[in-house]
């Protein structure tokens, strides 16, 4: 299985450009982040022209998950069990083949200060608890999206910058260590042990060209999971070119 994740922030704004990777990179599995419209406004039929069937959770404006695959999905989740109906729409599950596969869009958090933040840490708090009570870490399982967390010094280009701030706080590092504990492994670190490794680049302040950037989309997997990985590329050149979203793909290769 070859499985990607993009935050691609707005599918209609950049529907194009998503189709344009998916039909080079032929990914099996392509799971989406902020596609920022409901679900009859996802362009399905561009799509089902590639090949992939799709599953969304969509919501106008903001947020929003989907899941596209050339294989079928079977037993199809939507957001956190106890999670409100009109919630934000930040997760997405389905098994393809062997394999579970949980998408998410975890909260900004917006900053350490605000109820946003609280917000956030409550909602990784909750995924553990999903983890809990619907998976086993002995099983195939694969969570990935946008965390908006950079794991370790590593995946920040200018830690001083961002010590103590949103996407690098330790508040926000000990959820995701509660989240790895339940049995999740980077699967990136399984090959790629080097800094400079980054999936996000804010637009302001010319980001990308002096490359201040964040690894905070992640590819996270069970045991069984890692020792099927056999490659993890995060593709930057699409950061570059015209209208690109803030975030890259990262794709993953599992045997």
């Amino acid at each position: 299985m070859r499985i990607a994740t993009w935050n691609v922030n707005s599918i209609r704004s950049r529907i194009e450009r998503v189709a344009d990777w998916t039909a080079r990179e032929k990914p099996d599995v392509l799971c989406l982040q902020e596609i920022k419209t409901t679900d009859d406004g996802f362009p399905l039929d561009v799509f089902a022209g590639l090949g992939y069937q799709a599953e969304v959770f969509g919501q106008k404006t903001y947020n929003g998950v989907a899941i596209l695959s050339r294989e079928p999905m079977t037993k199809v989740a939507r957001n956190l069990p106890d999670d409100e109906p009109e919630a934000p729409r930040r997760l997405i599950a389905a098994t393809i083949g062997k394999i579970r596969v949980v998408n998410v869009y975890v909260p900004n958090g917006q900053s350490p200060e605000s109820e946003k933040f609280v917000y956030k840490m409550d909602w990784l708090s909750r995924l553990r608890a999903f983890l809990d009570a619907t998976a086993k870490p002995g099983g195939s399982l694969i969570l990935l999206g946008d965390f908006n967390i950079a794991p370790e010094e590593r995946d920040v280009r200018y830690i001083d910058l961002w010590r103590g701030h949103i996407h690098f706080h330790p508040k926000e590092h000990e959820a995701l260590a509660r989240i790895t504990s339940w049995g999740l492994y980077d699967l990136l670190r399984k090959h790629h042990e080097e800094t400079g490794l980054y999936s996000w680049w804010d637009y302001r302040q010319l980001a990308f060209q002096k490359n201040n950037g964040l690894r905070i989309d992640l590819i996270l997997g069970t045991k069984p999971v890692l020792k099927r990985c056999t490659g993890v590329e995060i593709h930057r050149d699409e950061r570059k070119g015209e209208s690109p979203s803030d975030h890259v793909p990262v794709v993953a290769e599992i045997e």
